[in-house]
């Protein structure tokens, strides 16, 4: 386990903490086992396509609390993201039938001289303009890699603002190089909340925190079915709802990959358990699922309940659903914790998952509860993925390993992603909203979309007879690992994790 310390003002990054890695090429049966003995070791890319930021996510987080403002302390250039998550923050509301309003996001445009003569001065005027142009009732200000390397002291600048303005200004310490691994933004954006925000309980209440991105909110009817009510965080939650997030009876993962350290830190911190078992995928998957949260609540016989409603009611037509998959090769892309469900989900269905593409890979998380082991449960469940690639959106890997195995059927989590399954003339599946496949009806959706895609063959294989590959054939002869460790594609000598 973790331990969670709020008394700093920085996040200790994924790789430190857990022993988080970005790049691995081998068997998921592999990586299972390093992990397990903790021998896992990243491997140095001697070439990237892309990077990932983990300031961004950290912003994607608070930039979705409806009452409160977010300072990026940064060159304008990265403020390029507010009309994104602007966008996103509108639809979102709609959805929600909340009030329509604009994201408060601002920047406060550090510029060459600043980095000489410093840019302090700036964030106070920042600070004070957020404050007067929308009232919010907090501040966030996100570092980058220009305020990082200014090094200046951002905390007295916020303690004397949130003085002067009697609401909570709170850095998030982000910068973009802190970190390899992309989903440490998120941690840094909880650990801002839990050392700004949330307050110790003053009582116990029936809520229970949905750690969340901003998908549908497929728990409300089974929370309350146990007598709780729902409380999806951070997203388009109050700055008064999450200073009492420490109340809740327990915590939900949407998705561990996201909310570990904000459920490992309410349980520390304030007493709120966690449930501790993987996201409910599959019908087996909703059936632990459910099993633990009765257990953790103690109404073991609802679960019950629900679990027979929901094998009579979605189970027949998934099972009809299935005979049409037999013999069909799937390839996952996705984040870790999501990519892994998927895998989970798609050998329930009767697929042979031959490859995954997934974003970074946590060895452990904060709880280190083995429980949460979500690819070590589907290897043992439903069998090896044999081509399992930790691979940081690195599309030049993907593309080659999709050439090689040349799969059925391809599923992604991430835009961008399932362009290149088209080009090969591969059925490919997007689906960015995370609680699409949570529960039973969650299986037959994912079942039933996954029946129309393969049906769009003929289709594909047209679409791909016109479609370009900007890839040269030298690097088709490449091992998708060539840029790993020592270019062999298994570059990486066993070592001691960082955890």
């Amino acid at each position: 386990m973790s331990q969670i310390n709020i008394k700093e003002p920085s996040v200790v990054i994924r790789e430190k903490r857990l022993g988080t890695i970005n790049a691995f090429t081998g068997a998921a049966s592999e990586i299972v086992e390093q992990s397990a003995k903790g021998q896992l070791k990243d491997c140095k890319r001697k070439f990237s396509q892309c990077l990932g930021c983990n300031q961004q996510q950290a912003f994607c987080q608070l930039a979705m609390i409806r009452d409160a403002a977010v300072i990026d302390h940064a060159p304008i250039g990265c403020a390029g993201e507010f009309a994104d998550f602007n966008f996103t923050y509108r639809v979102e509301q709609a959805r929600r039938d909340l009030p329509p309003a604009l994201g408060r996001y601002f920047c406060t445009n550090i510029l060459e001289k600043d980095t000489v003569f410093g840019a302090a001065k700036k964030l106070e005027e920042t600070i004070r303009l957020a404050y007067d142009r929308v009232h919010p009732n907090a501040i966030f200000v996100t570092t980058s890699c220009a305020s990082g390397i200014i090094g200046e002291d951002i905390e007295a600048v916020v303690d004397a603002a949130s003085k002067e303005l009697g609401i909570p200004v709170v850095t998030c310490t982000c910068e973009g190089f802190r970190s390899k691994i992309w989903t440490t933004g998120f941690d840094a954006a909880y650990h801002t909340v839990l050392r700004g925000i949330v307050k110790p309980a003053e009582k116990k209440t029936n809520k229970v925190n949905i750690i969340n991105f901003w998908g549908s909110h497929v728990f409300d009817d089974i929370v309350r079915r146990f007598g709780y009510e729902p409380q999806y965080i951070i997203p388009f939650s109050t700055v008064e709802e999450l200073s009492h997030v420490s109340e809740a009876a327990a915590s939900i993962h949407i998705c561990p990959s996201l909310s570990t350290y904000m459920g490992a830190g309410l349980d520390q911190l304030h007493g709120v358990p966690e449930v501790l078992v993987p996201p409910a995928y599959g019908v087996a998957g909703t059936d632990r699922w459910l099993r633990a949260f009765g257990k953790l609540v103690g109404k073991e016989e609802i679960a019950e309940e629900i679990i027979r409603e929901g094998h009579e009611k979605y189970v027949p037509e998934i099972e009809k659903l299935k005979e049409r998959f037999k013999g069909k090769r799937a390839y996952v892309t996705a984040g870790a914790a999501h990519g892994q469900a998927l895998i989970t989900l798609l050998g329930e269905l009767g697929m042979d998952v031959v490859g995954a593409a997934v974003f970074h890979h946590d060895p452990v998380y904060d709880s280190g509860d083995d429980k949460l082991d979500i690819l070590g449960q589907a290897v043992k469940n439903y069998g090896d993925v044999p081509d399992y690639r930790v691979c940081n959106k690195q599309a030049c890997e993907l593309v080659n390993a999709l050439n090689r195995i040349k799969p059925d059927l391809i599923l992604a989590r991430h835009g961008g992603m399932t362009l290149w399954g088209a080009k090969f003339g591969i059925p490919s599946l997007l689906i960015g909203d995370e609680q699409f496949g949570i529960g039973y009806k969650g299986a037959l959706n994912y079942a039933r979309r996954i029946d129309d895609a393969l049906d769009s063959i003929e289709f594909i294989k047209n679409y791909s007879k016109h479609a370009s590959n900007p890839y040269t054939k030298w690097w088709f002869e490449q091992d998708p690992g060539y840029f790993q460790g020592d270019g062999s594609g298994k570059g990486c000598a066993q070592g001691r994790g960082g955890f």
